[in-house]
Formats: C-alpha cells, structure tokens, sequence
C-alpha cells in the first residue's frame, strides 16, 4: 500500500463544506489548508479584480491518503461537491515521517 497526496483547490464558497468532509472521512488521517493564489483557471467563475490579476483567491488543501483509500474518497467529494469547482491533482508520496 503506498502513500498518496491529494491536492485541492477549493473555492472559498465551499471551504469549510471540504473541511467538514475530510475531517469526519474516515478515509483520511492527516491534511492540511492554507490559502493560496491559484493562475491558470478558466476566467468565467474569476471576480472582475481577479480577472485583472490573473489569479483565483482559493484554499489548498493537501491530504495523504492511501492508494486503497482514494476511490471512496474520490467518490465522496464528487458526491458531496459536485459542481463546486474543485480542481485536484495526487501524487506519489516518497517518504513520509514523524521527526522526534
């Protein structure tokens, strides 16, 4: 079983519904957010000050997770958050640990 971590780029409407989410799934163990700046993103869903920016005011949220755990909890934010503008990416976790 190998580690993974889930990155998502949350809107702030729907911030606290993902928190909610990830902090009662018992899919998940440890996560973090922090607020970010996200560029790239289809200008349509932008603010006009974001627009002229370039940037999209989001949330990151980076969650470890196991390869085993990801389809059902995929599954449960598709479900609980559909159409809320969520964008992810996973990648592999290489080495993880606790320094004592």
């Amino acid at each position: 079983m190998s580690d993974l971590c889930l990155t998502l780029l949350c809107p702030p409407a729907v911030e606290e519904k993902l928190l909610d989410l990830l902090l009662l799934s018992p899919h998940v163990s440890v996560f973090t957010s922090a607020p970010t700046a996200a560029h790239g993103l289809a200008s349509n869903g932008l603010s006009q000050s974001e627009q002229v920016l370039g940037r999209s005011f989001t949330t990151q949220v980076q969650v470890i997770i196991s390869s085993v755990d990801k389809p059902a909890l995929l599954e449960a934010i598709q479900t609980q958050l559909a159409g809320a503008g969520l964008r992810y990416w996973i990648t592999q976790v290489v080495d993880a640990g606790d320094i004592a």
